[in-house]
This record gives structure tokens, C-alpha cells and sequence, in this order.
């Protein structure tokens, strides 16, 4: 990135720059929840740097500093100080656009990025094994319709508690999903599987078509809280320790790796708006790779094909 040298510096302090920044969120339309997330995560910051400072004064060993103090003096671990660091530099590369600063490059820690968990297969059959529908609660059938829903479709919590029943399209077999976390509405299939799930889960629930298609004990939306908690329980009734809603969604991008589903599919189930997010997948399932790597591979293929007993004589060298 080219600098940008700056004759007149500006007087506007931190603070003053900071909620310009925020007009600027507020204009390009995020989310109120996206924009609390800044003020919360820039705070740290200001903990930090003192919001009175001039903006021109902060420069790239400012944010060594930063990241030397959280590391050191409050004890963060690098995968959150990378979640600082991209929260702070979308609004110190905003003072620089605007002139307020001059620009330099803000790189993020180099962290060794852990295997995501997912749900075993033994655990799986734990959980979507179908439950005693004349001894079990709602509460616990509800509960494996929606660990079958997560599984299948490979939504993140809030954009499933969003989806209303008039949202199924049974005929056609798809789903659409209107509100997701990048706000953009999706549609995805819908399997075969979770039809039938969802078609049976219908009938004895009832509801109409603008119902939320998972709700609350009084057939409105439900808070995020009440599914993670029906999850954990249900779980550890299972003897499944494992009780995040998330880890489904991982669990869905595994499968769908190691069983050869295309990556570019995957992105646009998963919602990623780019496919940097999706190759991170791959690459941390690449071991789950290995598994009947034999079976596949057009070497191994080839040779077990070739007919035993044929060799081919060679010359001795002198």
C-alpha cells in the first residue's frame, strides 16, 4: 500500500474519528448487532490508546504495541487478537482512505489454526437415532428434528430459528433462507432425509405457513439460548459430550469434503461469501483426506487392475 504523506495533519482525536466510522456503518446498512460488535471489540483499543489521541498519531508501532500488550500484559491469546486486529484495522484503514492518517499495512499474528471439531459417527448415530415417539416429550422429539435440520442443511442457529414453515418448499425441494449472517437470502436444497423428517414433524406439530418453523413453548420465535440449551441436553442425555449446535455445520463441510462433494457447492450452502472461509475446510480436513485414499486414487486404481504375473525382462548393465 502506497503512503500517503499528509502536509496538514489532522486535530481529530480517536473518539471523534471513531464515530464518523460509525456513521458510515449506519449508511452502508449493517446490522445494529454488527456495529455494537465494533464498539465492543474497539474498545479494547481505546483501553489501550487513549481516545483523545490524534489520529495521525498512531502509526504501525502503535499496533505492535497493542498486540505486544495484549499478548503479554492481558493475557489474550492470538486467534483474539487477530479478531481485534480486523475489527481495528476496518477503522484505522477508513481514517487513512479519509486522509486522516497516513497508511501503512496492519498484519495479523501468524497462528497455527486448530482442526475444527465435528461430531463423530458414533456420536451421530447417538443422536439421530429417532426417539420413542409415544414416551418421549415434544420438547426432545423437536429437539432431534432440529440436530437433523443442522446436520442436513449445515445452517448456523440464527439463520435456522429464522426459517418459517412457508420457507420449505416440499415440491420443489429447496429451503430459503432470508436472513443469514452476511443478510443475503439463500436457497438451498432440501434432501430427501430431512423432507420426510420435516413432513412428519409438521403434521404433529401444526402451525401456519408464516409460523416460525422452530418456536418457542408458545409458537413464537425462539431466543438462540433455548435451542443451545434443548442441544446440550439432549446431547448429554446421549451420553455425547459434544453438545454445540455449530459443530454440526462443521461436521456437514467434513462429510461433504471427504465424500467428494465439490468446493464451490459448499460455499454457496455454507453462505461464504468468498471461498477463502470454504478452503479452510479442506485444508483442515485434509487428513479425513486419507481415508480409502486407495480406493480413489487413479495409480492404485490402475495397478490393481493390471493382471498379476507379468514382468517385464531387463537388460543387465555391465
Amino acid at each position: 500500500m502506497q503512503k500517503i504523506k499528509m502536509s496538514n495533519p489532522t486535530n481529530l482525536t480517536l473518539n471523534q474519528a471513531f464515530e464518523m466510522y460509525l456513521k458510515k456503518c449506519k449508511v452502508r446498512n449493517l446490522s445494529d448487532k454488527t456495529i455494537l460488535s465494533y464498539k465492543q471489540i474497539n474498545k479494547r483499543f481505546f483501553d489501550f490508546c487513549d481516545p483523545r489521541k490524534r489520529v495521525h498519531t498512531i502509526t504501525e508501532e502503535t499496533i505492535d504495541d497493542y498486540v505486544l500488550w495484549l499478548r503479554d500484559d492481558v493475557r489474550i491469546k492470538d486467534v483474539t487478537i487477530n479478531t481485534y486486529l480486523r475489527t481495528l484495522r476496518a477503522f484505522l484503514y477508513y481514517c487513512m482512505d479519509c486522509g486522516y492518517m497516513e497508511s501503512f499495512k496492519i498484519q495479523l499474528c501468524k497462528i497455527e489454526k486448530p482442526i475444527k471439531q465435528t461430531y463423530s459417527d458414533e456420536e451421530l448415530e447417538r443422536l439421530l437415532e429417532k426417539p420413542n415417539l409415544r414416551k418421549c416429550t415434544f420438547a426432545e422429539y423437536k429437539t432431534w428434528v432440529f440436530e437433523n435440520y443442522l446436520l442436513a442443511t449445515a445452517n448456523r442457529i440464527r439463520t435456522a430459528l429464522n426459517v418459517r414453515i412457508c420457507d420449505i418448499d416440499f415440491s420443489s425441494g429447496f429451503i430459503v433462507l432470508r436472513k443469514t449472517k452476511n443478510r443475503k437470502q439463500q436457497v438451498i436444497p432440501l434432501s430427501e432425509s430431512l423432507s420426510a423428517i420435516l413432513q412428519e414433524y409438521l403434521e404433529i406439530r401444526g402451525g401456519e405457513p408464516e409460523d416460525y418453523l422452530f418456536c418457542n413453548d408458545y409458537g413464537k420465535q425462539s431466543a438462540v439460548r433455548t435451542y443451545q440449551q434443548l442441544v446440550h441436553n439432549y446431547n448429554i442425555k446421549h451420553n455425547v459430550n459434544k453438545t454445540s449446535c455449530h459443530l454440526f455445520r462443521h461436521t456437514f463441510a467434513k462429510h461433504w469434503i471427504i465424500n467428494g462433494g465439490d468446493i464451490f457447492r459448499l460455499q454457496k450452502i455454507m453462505g461464504h461469501s468468498t471461498l477463502d472461509m470454504t478452503k479452510e475446510y479442506v485444508t483442515l480436513f485434509g487428513n479425513d483426506l486419507q481415508i480409502d485414499f486407495e480406493r480413489f486414487n487413479p495409480l492404485d486404481t490402475i495397478k490393481n487392475h493390471e493382471h498379476e504375473g507379468t514382468h517385464i525382462s531387463m537388460r543387465k548393465g555391465r
